[in-house]
Order: structure tokens, then C-alpha cells, then sequence
């Protein structure tokens, strides 16, 4: 008995590109813990740690807008494929770097920058790109696929990664994360979708300019990514707060990896739901689904058992995986193809630049105030954010 491709991945295209992501986003999991104990091993200093992870956020972050006009200016599937040959090249150095024991800190800090820079101009350009591998009517489930390998990667690449650098070194570990981006360079280069219509040629903060007032004519986008930036800064307490809880509190390491764990799993569980659920009001729903992050948050502040801090985290990486695919297809649906990689790019920088400010200010203020109240603040904010954007008409009355 044969089974059936979900449609999406029927279609040539998009199972190339699907392939070649989902490789990939392996390879993006398996780097945490192998750069990690690459730095931590020799040196033992969490502060050149953070200064390489630094490294790499930081030009994500300032490179992003540029890449959203790129993206729309030129080829996406051109942009996305430079792009991962770039983080290849960058990751196939580290390997060698490590792998001859000639590594230093500020190499490795340039090596990620460049990766970061890369993957800058790449996720606009995918944003824009999926839709033109795929009939409208197929999107949400596609980008249910790509949430699902995203998942996927979250929950095994630290497990392979591990792995390997407990096995054969942190070296061999990037370099098998460098082959993923291979993969993917092969994959993008064997796509037929046909190119992008180019932009007209125009001056480069005029294309911004543009992709800014497609951004802010759209009350449910700005919103939307504005509540993000905040919930993104806020949620920094669950990721650093938690792991001090499960030490001192809930029996340690073991505990903790439960969590995320089952967070993961959540996640991959929330990419499936997005294959076969198709909301009417999407937004609403996705929306609304934001109070399970609250959820998660408050069940750690009151240092619950493990179980109950566990199904919580479930609900929270549901919720998370579920609501960003639709707002993702939302965009893909509502925005005009020229300037999508561009809307997209105002979305991912909106998201990501509160990050740093974060997961900087969350040891402080938990010192402060006790990490009980600290994480009383994102367990209150989800639940109201979600109830601000519920109210919003445009929110509500996207179809």
C-alpha cells in the first residue's frame, strides 16, 4: 500500500526545495552544540562564546532590509542559492579551522558574521519564494512542511550534533553541518521555477521605501510584527531563566531537556496541524494562540512539576509552529509578489532586533526583582497581547 505525498511536495519544485531546506535546517540545529563546545572546550570562556554568537546575530540583524530589496530587485532562488554557498564556504572554514587546531576567537567570529550576513538575504528571499513553487491554494500546507522541518531540525540536529562532537570532534560535527548547506545548494540549483519579475531600476532606499509602505498600509502586519519583537524580547526568560529553575529546583539537566523536548515536539505537532487545518480567520487564530506561550511561562514561575511545565512547553511550541505559519502564508496571500521578500524582510527585522536587548537584560532584572516575578511580566503580556490583537478588526476579519 502506497502512501500519499502530501500535495505539496507532489509538485517538483517545491519537493526539491523542501529537501534541500529541511537537510539544511539539520545542519542549523547541529550548530549550537557543536560551536558551543568547540569555544567552551579549549578555552572554557563562556564570554568568547557569546562574542562569536554575537558575532553572527548582529549582521543577521543590520543585513536584513538589504536583503528583502535584493530579493525582490533580482532572482530569489539566485539570492537563496549564493546565499547558502556563502554559509557553506563559512562553515567549511570553521571545520578546517578546528579540524587543523589552528582556530581563534576572532576568526571564528568572521567566519559567523559571514553566515549570519548570508542568512540575512536568504529568508526574505525564501518568504518570497515558496509561493512560486506551489498553487495558492497549497501555500499553508507548504509552509506546514517547511514548519515541520524546522521542528524536525530543532529536536535532532543538537542530538546528532552531540553526537558527533562526543564521538569525533566538534570539527567533524560543522564540517557535516557545511555538507547540509551542499545539499541545499544542489537542490536550489536543480529548481526550474521561473524568475521573479525585476524590479524596475531604482535607487535602493526607494525599492526600501516602497517595501516600508506596504508594510505599514497593512494594520494586521505591523501589529502583528511589532507584538512579536516584544514577545520575542520577553520569552529571552524562558531560555535562561529555565535551565537555572531545572538545576536548583527540578532535578537538573534531565529535566530541563524533558521540556524542551516536548516543546519540540509541539512544534512538529503544530506543523501537522497546519497541513490538514485551514482557518477561516487565520489571524485570529494565530492570535489567539499566543496564550499558551503565557502558559508556559507561568507554569515555570510557579515551578510546577515537570510534567505540567512540560505539557505547557507542548502547548507553547504548538502554538508558536501554528502561528507564525499562518501569519507566514498570510503574507504570502495578501501581500503583492513584488514586494513580499521586502515585507518580509520589515517582519524578520521587526522580530529579531529586540533579541539581544532580551536575553542582556533578563539576568539583571531577575536578580533584581526574583525570577518568580520576572517571568510573571511575559506570562501577563502574551495573555493581553493576545486579547490587543483579537481586537484588532483587521486581525479578525482576514479570510
Amino acid at each position: 500500500m502506497r502512501l500519499a505525498l502530501p500535495a505539496p511536495l507532489r509538485h517538483r519544485d517545491f519537493r526539491l526545495l523542501f529537501v534541500g531546506q529541511a537537510v539544511s535546517l539539520l545542519g542549523d540545529g547541529m550548530l549550537g552544540v557543536a560551536l558551543a563546545f568547540a569555544i567552551l572546550d579549549p578555552t572554557g570562556s563562556a564570554s568568547d562564546l557569546g562574542f562569536v554568537l554575537a558575532a553572527r546575530s548582529l549582521p543577521m540583524v543590520v543585513f536584513l532590509l538589504a536583503g528583502g530589496v535584493f530579493a525582490d530587485r533580482w532572482s530569489r532562488r539566485a539570492v537563496m542559492l549564493v546565499a547558502d554557498a556563502v554559509r557553506l564556504f563559512a562553515l567549511a572554514a570553521v571545520a578546517v579551522l578546528l579540524l587543523t587546531g589552528t582556530a581563534r576567537i576572532w576568526e571564528l567570529a568572521v567566519a559567523m558574521a559571514l553566515s549570519g550576513a548570508a542568512s540575512a538575504f536568504f529568508y526574505p528571499a525564501s518568504t518570497g519564494f515558496v509561493p512560486m513553487t506551489v498553487p495558492p491554494e497549497l501555500l499553508q500546507q507548504a509552509n506546514g512542511l517547511r514548519a515541520i522541518a524546522m521542528a524536525a531540525g530543532n529536536i535532532g540536529g543538537p542530538v546528532v550534533s552531540g553526537a558527533l562532537v562526543a564521538t569525533v570532534g566538534s570539527g567533524s560535527a560543522i564540517a557535516v553541518d557545511a555538507g547540509t548547506f551542499l545539499v541545499s545548494v544542489i537542490s536550489l540549483a536543480g529548481l526550474r521555477v521561473a524568475r521573479n519579475a525585476p524590479l524596475e531600476v531604482q535607487p535602493f532606499l526607494h525599492d526600501l521605501r516602497e517595501g516600508w509602505d506596504e508594510f505599514r498600509s497593512r494594520t494586521w502586519v505591523w501589529t502583528f510584527v511589532g507584538a512579536a519583537g516584544i514577545n520575542n524580547m520577553l520569552n529571552a526568560a524562558w531560555p535562561v531563566l529555565g535551565p537555572a529553575i531545572a538545576k536548583a529546583e527540578l532535578g537538573g539537566a534531565k529535566a530541563w531537556a524533558a521540556i524542551v523536548a516536548s516543546g519540540g515536539a509541539g512544534s512538529v505537532v503544530g506543523g501537522l496541524v497546519t497541513l490538514r487545518v485551514r482557518p477561516r480567520r487565520p489571524l485570529l487564530v494565530a492570535a489567539a494562540l499566543l496564550v499558551f506561550l503565557g502558559l508556559q511561562c507561568f507554569m515555570l514561575a510557579l515551578v510546577a512539576p515537570v510534567a505540567a511545565i512540560a505539557a505547557a512547553a507542548f502547548l507553547g511550541g504548538l502554538a508558536v509552529m501554528t502561528s507564525n505559519t499562518l501569519f507566514e502564508t498570510a503574507l504570502q496571500r495578501h501581500v503583492p509578489p513584488a514586494a513580499l521578500s521586502r515585507v518580509s524582510a520589515y517582519d524578520w527585522f521587526g522580530s529579531l532586533t529586540f533579541n539581544p536587548i532580551g536575553f542582556a537584560i533578563v539576568g539583571p532584572v531577575a536578580a533584581a526583582i526574583g525570577r518568580t516575578e520576572t517571568l510573571l511580566v511575559p506570562s501577563i503580556w502574551f495573555v493581553v497581547v493576545a486579547a490587543g490583537l483579537c481586537a484588532i478588526p483587521s486581525v479578525r476579519g482576514l479570510r
